[in-house]
């Protein structure tokens, strides 16, 4: 199992150990089935067990790991649907408040956002996909901001954590279909056209879950199962 870079301890630690073990995981190079052992885990991140324990069991209580009597944790099954309902909620989501946002743009929050889009461009170009991903979220803020309904952006929040940033970026014509899908969302934001802003929103956020399910059917997660 490859792991990530040495992780620098601090009072969050345990947070981003799971989150570094659950990017393993929604990227497939950590495997359903697959045994994670506190003491193999606390030595090649370079911290103490207590952490990977907390962090284990932050990912137990969110499903992405179970607790097997005797034996330790496990990676539990993530299923093709398992991948699309959490991209479904995502989506519901994110359109509701693209929708809101519809409704309140202003022609300073248009511009910002076709400025970000514009950078996300050239980085795309560039084939900067870091910083693609860095424009993909201040737009997605951007337009979260505009909706001004903040416990609604927290519940986005919450979901979109399961795939983590700098997932996106190893997603093959992720970057692509990502500005095309800007366009049509800037389009109906535009004209400040709520449904249709929100379908917009909607069927970005799925093809991104459709290039993820098909990303790890290339890395052979489910080797012909459901």
């Amino acid at each position: 199992m490859v792991l990530a870079r040495r992780v620098i301890a601090r009072p969050q630690l345990s947070d981003e150990v799971a989150a570094r073990l659950r990017e393993q995981i929604m990227d497939g190079r950590v495997r359903p089935g697959e045994y994670l052992r506190l003491e193999r885990l606390a030595a090649e991140f370079g911290i103490s067990v207590t952490p990977v324990r907390e962090a284990l069991q932050s990912l137990r209580s969110q499903g992405f790991v179970q607790l097997e009597p005797r034996r330790g944790f496990v990676v539990a099954p993530l299923s093709r649907q398992d991948v699309a309902d959490l991209f479904w909620v995502q989506a519901g989501i994110a359109a509701e408040l693209a929708a809101r946002a519809a409704g309140a743009i202003t022609t300073g929050a248009l511009r910002e956002l076709t400025a970000i889009q514009d950078a996300m461009r050239r980085a795309a170009a560039e084939g900067r996909t870091d910083v693609v991903e860095e424009h993909n979220h201040a737009f997605h803020r951007s337009i979260n901001l505009t909706a001004g309904s903040a416990k609604l952006a927290w519940s986005l929040s919450s979901v979109a954590r399961y795939v983590p940033r700098g997932l996106y970026g190893r997603l093959p014509d992720w970057p692509r279909t990502a500005l095309e899908d800007h366009d049509l969302v800037l389009a109906a934001l535009a004209e400040a056209d709520p449904e249709r802003t929100a379908a917009a929103m909607r069927a970005h956020i799925v093809r991104a879950g459709e290039l993820l399910i098909a990303h790890l059917e290339r890395q052979g997660l489910w080797n012909g199962g459901r």
